[in-house]
């Protein structure tokens, strides 16, 4: 454990649960936790138990949040979870945080499975939609030239980069045709306790965290996690965001939730002191961007700002998230005019102090 994980409590150490099983957080609340193909080799997902009053009834069952990727081992996992962790209740609900491939994956599969509709953002859910359909501009095409003109000129992680058309198609081939909206400040019955979305940005279009004040607990998706800090990336399809000004923007929604809030994040393990790591998470984009300032004494591109960043060896599926977060600090300082944005002779984009 690091000192910045020392400063935040674990209230079930080093519990994890198994693959295909749970692992009980309170009544009614079941954690879950699948695996990834990445270096972030899981996802944490959960259990809710539900009730309501349906056409024919009284309602009970399990709502899902978030559902891995698409992929045989994580459909093995689910089956297990359905045969032996629902106590014989069925799946009455699917939420999906954001649109992301480890949240996303397998909603249309448990959707259809259990006849039961999925719940997201409007932005979460059109990203979801448009990107599995592999529509132009959102299927890698424009990935390749967008990271030559921000200085990638490596030609193996390029022509790797090139065949990383099909990544988000094949671990979300499908997506429910019609869901459930979820917005802002809304609150909505889970079981029964009210729970209220906290939509944020900079991670993802439109990513819903949920808190509930009777239970004192955030399910936080990506947007607070205790050991690493949220990719918050420059794609090509908004090729100008400001994506780091909007993270922290989005932070500053959980600062009226209480200090002793127990957080169920995506990565990583439960915890408590969320004013703590929010600060913690000020601190890193702070250093990150003096870092960053300080290097662009002489004209930078995203390339050249990675390996400042990011000192460890990347692969490309890394490679593509640290560039895209490298330009987001450089877009942050050139929209708040410490920078000076440059296209050179040969296409690329630098940034520059003034």
């Amino acid at each position: 454990m690091n000192l910045l994980e020392a400063q935040l409590a674990y209230p079930f150490d080093d519990t994890l649960p198994d693959v295909g099983s749970t692992f009980e957080i309170m009544p009614g609340i079941k954690w879950l936790r699948m695996g990834l193909p990445f270096a972030l080799n899981h996802i944490n997902l959960w259990l809710l138990a539900d009730e309501f009053e349906g056409e024919n009834g009284t309602v009970r069952g399990w709502t899902v949040i978030d559902c891995g990727i698409s992929n045989d081992a994580t459909r093995a996992a689910w089956e297990s979870v359905f045969a032996t962790q629902l106590e014989g209740l069925p799946i009455v609900r699917v939420i999906a945080t954001h649109c992301h491939p480890d949240h996303v994956g397998l909603a249309d599969w448990i959707c259809s499975r259990w006849n039961v509709p999925l719940w997201m953002t409007t932005g979460e859910y059109t990203f979801a939609r448009m990107m599995s359909a592999a529509l132009p501009g959102s299927d890698g095409t424009s990935m390749f030239p967008f990271f030559k003109r921000h200085g990638l000129a490596d030609p193996q992680m390029l022509a790797e980069l090139e065949g990383r058309r099909s990544y988000y198609p094949t671990l979300v081939p499908s997506v429910p045709t019609s869901y459930i909206r979820m917005h802002d400040t809304q609150s909505f019955r889970i079981g029964g306790h009210a729970w209220r979305v906290i939509t944020g940005f900079g991670h993802a279009p439109e990513h819903a965290a949920l808190y509930c004040a009777d239970l004192n607990l955030l399910i936080s998706g990506d947007m607070v996690l205790p050991r690493i800090s949220t990719n918050v990336s420059v794609f090509a399809v908004e090729p100008e965001s400001n994506p780091v000004q909007q993270y922290l923007d989005s932070l500053l929604k959980y600062k009226d939730l209480p200090e002793d809030t127990l957080v169920l994040p995506s990565h990583g393990k439960p915890f408590r002191g969320l004013h703590t790591r929010i600060q913690q998470l000020f601190d890193h984009h702070a250093a990150r961007l003096e870092e960053v300032l300080k290097a662009c004494v002489t004209p930078q591109s995203a390339a050249d700002i990675v390996p400042i960043m990011f000192v460890r060896k990347l692969d490309s599926h890394q490679l593509s998230f640290a560039l895209g977060e490298a330009l987001a600090h450089l877009h942050k300082l050139w929209k708040d005019g410490m920078l000076k944005r440059i296209i050179g002779s040969d296409g690329v984009i630098r940034f520059q102090t003034y």
